[in-house]
């Protein structure tokens, strides 16, 4: 099965009321984590590179590494997605190495932390959709800005700034065409989403504007909606990463239960890092600690490998997603093309 453009995925998942998680990598283990467990759940799966996993492992290494997890896994649709392109030029780059889906993050200026204006958003994300969609590729586009910075990116926001606005989404859809929107709806980037505790200093979720998920798909109920910043900060592997020497403070993601009320309102891709990184970092302290002695890297990126699969298996059957990897037959970017863009 070749890579399949993330637009099918998205509209498979709307017929079937799921939502499908999209796991950021940066290395092998990463890849291979992903695609064993959307194997073992039997998944459709979203495999994505940001601008700041490009800059470590070169684009040409990620790519080539997802394309042998696709050559393992025939029978599994996998897109290959561009994270937060901040560019028409990085979405050129990435389109040429084969990457079945971009997202062009233009709420943001080039710099991946100003704010941009609603009309250069429009017009940098309307050039990206015109290019893409000429080769068959879905385009993710973002209106509104995503609180928190990781990876070199994000508005470094708080509070309720800049979270999108219902009344713009129609036109924005209109004018740019494209194929799935990230929202902004107090969400943000990295471990520590939300900066209230409670009377004893455990932490508490952040407060988000469900409702505006709700409004939005009214306006827009065939569009796929996008959460970012969706990791939910388990606290069980907060603490495997303390107990092995780490230092991470108390912190609190996004609830599962937020997550399945955006699901049951348009809400198709979930965008998952954080807590991959976390579960990731834990088993190699654990290694490092119990055997002190040890210097062979596989014997603690493997270990660490087998838990950012369990952890992405729990994520996938929440989701939803896990059982519908055979329900349809996988498009190629000609067939898109011929589809949607022609």
């Amino acid at each position: 099965m070749p890579l399949v453009p993330m637009r099918q995925v998205l509209m498979e998942a709307a017929k079937g009321a799921y939502g499908v998680g999209a796991f950021n990598v940066n290395n092998m283990e990463q890849i291979q984590a992903i695609a064993a467990a959307a194997n073992d759940t039997r998944s459709p799966v979203i495999i994505q590179a940001s601008r700041g996993a490009l800059q470590y492992s070169r684009m040409r290494y990620l790519r080539n590494l997802i394309a042998a997890a696709v050559e393992e896994n025939p029978d599994i649709p996998i897109v290959m997605h561009l994270d937060h392109g901040n560019s028409l030029e990085t979405c050129e780059q990435a389109i040429a190495l084969g990457f079945t889906s971009v997202m062009i993050d233009a709420s943001l200026e080039q710099d991946g932390k100003t704010i941009a204006s609603y009309e250069y958003n429009v017009k940098t994300t309307r050039e990206v959709v015109e290019y893409a969609h000429r080769l068959g590729v879905t385009v993710e586009a973002e209106l509104g800005a995503l609180g928190g910075i990781e990876d070199g990116h994000g508005a470094g926001i708080r509070g309720d700034e800049h979270l999108t606005d219902p009344d713009q989404v129609e036109d924005f859809v209109k004018q740019t065409g494209c194929d799935a929107l990230a929202v902004a709806i107090g969400t943000s980037h990295g471990a520590y989403k939300t900066l209230r505790y409670d009377e004893s200093g455990n932490p508490l979720p952040p407060r988000l504007a469900l409702e505006r998920i709700e409004e939005i798909h009214k306006r827009v109920p065939d569009l796929p909606l996008v959460m970012h910043g969706s990791s939910s900060v388990p606290p069980e592997l907060v603490e495997i990463v303390n107990r092995y020497g780490g230092n991470m403070q108390k912190a609190m993601g996004i609830p599962m239960e937020d997550i399945k009320f955006g699901i049951q309102r348009g809400v198709r891709k979930i965008n998952v890092d954080t807590d991959g990184r976390i579960a990731f970092t834990g088993a190699i302290r654990k290694v490092f600690v119990e055997s002190p002695g040890e210097f062979d890297p596989r014997k603690y990126l493997a270990p660490a490998r087998d838990a950012l699969t369990e952890l992405i298996k729990g994520k996938m059957t929440d989701y939803g997603q896990a059982g519908h990897a055979g329900d349809y037959e996988p498009m190629t970017l000609q067939d898109a093309k011929k589809t949607w863009y022609s």
